[in-house]
């Protein structure tokens, strides 16, 4: 989602800060900016295009400084419009709309009570001129200025209500940025001697390639960057003083978001055939179950558990559907999933012998660490997440971790990350099946030999890419489309909706398919595309009746069915064959042809894969 970048150095930073952004692209965004302090003043160039356009802007204005701020902003107080970008800056009583004041700011988040100090400032003679709840912070540190800029920001932050990570610089304050976090990631990057530099971001991936010397800061701290020095503080909730603060600084490899593309259209496709590596990558470590894949302590914590909590959003959320019938079957302990944010919105009842697990991409997503705090609150401490970054606030925030190894993943519309997902929450149901006594040895190895052949049997689903993209040109030309699955392959079926609509703009459902004579069967036609999910399971006769159910009302089923399902193409009933049964892996097969075909239909609709409208990549706020 937002991207925030800053630094103080006395070199020009406005290419690192531009560069930056650039690296933080893939999360999505509206509009971008950056602001600086030059000439002893405030400047700013600001766009609705992409990050590229900002280098041409600032060349084309002349901004160049060693002290400055930009952001990438995903709308959600005013619409994407340049007057609503950040940075933003002050503006003081009797100022006009078009003046330059003294604060320039950029901020992720969302502050809560923004309507009530806009009106307090709005009665003190500041000018608001976008529909953004940043600019009331900005007028805030105006509005307490009095020569220093920290105390400023150390006064206005008590009176924010939500959630933020704010940057701000001073046109009295030449070579200084102050930063603040609660409840949205921020780190501080360390510079080298050579220009006194010291860097703030929302993401390490920021500053890839400037410094490697990251600290994670903690909720509620402020840093003063100045050249060559910066401060950690805190304030304590007993006497209201903000007091020194110490933190680790680590040296951090994080990756660039600028991956090359090599032979592929978009990043979307590229992550889709790198998922064979990327599952291998994070079964690298594995080689026999145990709890203490986990972390230190998960035996103990295991033995102490009698259910499982998962909570997550979006695409991780369908992950941990799928996760809940082999954590039912194999594990055989009673298993919730909950949309993480509804869960911490409604009354539920609290068991502190659950293990409460977290699903995560990002690690950052804000409705999961929300709900995470939540369930912790009601007593529930036992903690565990799956997560694509070791570096992150959900990792840091839970007592035991699964790291997955998917890499960075551009593309808005996850892929990679979904299956490695689904492998660690595989491992987890096999770590816990071997705690409760319910895997048997024979089994174990069933089971390992099956996940250490997944890499190879993906690489031949693969291969399939031919013929998905022959019925993507049919799809191309609907505007509506269904998905089928039973049981665990019913979230299967979930996500590759979620996959078309979210790329291709198609609206999709999806059901289990026992469900269609209870109200989707009505909007089966000839015009209305059925795609459907048969695995040669128990419940493919039952599925057969369903898919028969739609050829009577003259549906167009597209099948994707394993090769002993005795499932066979003709008029109305498009086959395209999987190159073997896989048992209770089966769904990460099967979601990878679904992946394809949304890709393929978006293309073939030519939308914008990689960054869909309104969309962000990591969802920083509620």
């Amino acid at each position: 989602m937002c991207g925030i970048v800053g630094a103080v150095s006395q070199r020009n930073i406005v290419p690192v800060l531009i560069e930056g952004l650039k690296r933080l692209e893939y999360r999505g965004y509206d509009s971008c900016g950056v602001a600086v302090h030059q000439d002893g003043m405030l400047r700013r160039v600001r766009s609705t295009s992409r990050v590229a356009e900002l280098t041409g802007l600032a060349a084309e204005d002349g901004v160049a400084s060693g002290t400055g701020i930009a952001h990438t902003r995903w709308a959600t107080h005013g619409a994407p419009a340049v007057h609503n970008a950040h940075p933003h800056f002050s503006q003081g009583p009797g100022a006009s709309s078009a003046s330059v004041g003294r604060i320039a700011l950029v901020h992720n988040g969302i502050i809560e009570n923004h309507d009530e100090l806009r009106a307090e400032l709005k009665q003190r003679g500041y000018v608001f001129s976008s529909q953004t709840d940043t600019e009331v912070i900005a007028h805030l540190v105006d509005h307490l200025y009095n020569g220093d800029l920290l105390e400023a920001v150390q006064q206005a932050l008590p009176r924010l209500k939500g959630a933020y990570a704010v940057a701000v610089f001073c046109r009295d304050e030449p070579h200084r940025v102050i930063a603040a976090r609660e409840g949205s990631p921020l780190v501080l990057g360390v510079g080298g001697a050579e220009y006194g530099e010291n860097f703030v971001a929302s993401d390490a991936m920021a500053l890839a390639g400037v410094t490697d010397q990251i600290c994670y800061l903690e909720e509620g701290d402020v840093v003063d960057l100045q050249l060559g020095r910066y401060w950690i503080s805190r304030r304590n909730a007993e006497t209201g003083r903000f007091e020194a603060q110490q933190r680790e600084v680590k040296t951090v490899h994080a990756h660039s978001g600028a991956a090359e593309l090599g032979p592929y259209r978009h990043y979307m496709q590229k992550e889709i055939f790198e998922q064979p590596v990327a599952i291998a990558n994070t079964l690298d470590a594995v080689n026999g179950i145990s709890p203490e894949l986990f972390g230190d302590g998960a035996y103990r914590i295991f033995k102490e558990i009698d259910s499982v909590l998962i909570l997550a959003c979006g695409t991780s959320y369908y992950s941990g559907s799928t996760a809940k019938y082999w954590l039912e079957s194999i594990a055989k302990i009673p298993t919730s999933v909950e949309i993480a944010s509804e869960y911490r919105y409604r009354d539920s009842v609290p068991n502190p012998r659950t293990l409460v697990v977290t699903i995560s991409q990002s690690g950052e997503t804000a409705d999961t660490l929300a709900a995470l705090k939540h369930a912790r609150a009601q007593g529930m401490t036992k903690t565990l997440t799956i997560c694509n970054v070791a570096t992150s606030a959900m990792v840091r925030e839970c007592e035991l971790a699964y790291i997955t190894r998917a890499g960075a993943e551009i593309g808005v519309a996850s892929t990679k990350a979904f299956t490695t997902q689904l492998v660690g929450l595989f491992l987890l149901t096999l770590a816990l099946a071997q705690t409760r006594g319910q895997l048997a040895e024979a089994d174990e190895a069933e089971h390992l030999k099956a996940l250490r052949h997944l890499p190879v049997a993906v690489q031949a689903v693969l291969a399939l890419e031919p013929q998905v993209i022959a019925w993507s040109e049919e799809f191309a030309r609907k505007e509506n489309a269904l998905f089928l699955g039973r049981g665990l392959h019913y979230p299967i079926a979930l996500e590759g909706a979620l996959k078309l609509k979210e790329i291709s703009y198609i609206h999709a459902e999806a059901y289990p398919a026992g469900e269609l004579k209870h109200g989707p069967l009505a909007l089966v036609t000839a015009e209305m595309p059925v795609v459907t999910v048969a695995p040669n399971d128990a419940l493919l006769e039952k599925l057969k009746s369903n898919m028969q159910e739609v050829r009577a009302r003259g549906g167009q089923l597209y099948v994707f069915a394993d090769g002993d399902t005795q499932i066979e193409s003709e008029p109305g009933l498009h086959v395209i064959r999987m190159p073997e049964h896989y048992g209770a892996l089966s769904p990460i097969l099967h979601v990878i042809p679904l992946q394809l075909l949304a890709y393929h239909t978006a293309c073939a609709r030519g939308t914008d894969v990689d960054k869909p409208r309104n969309l962000a990549k990591s969802v920083t706020v509620e």
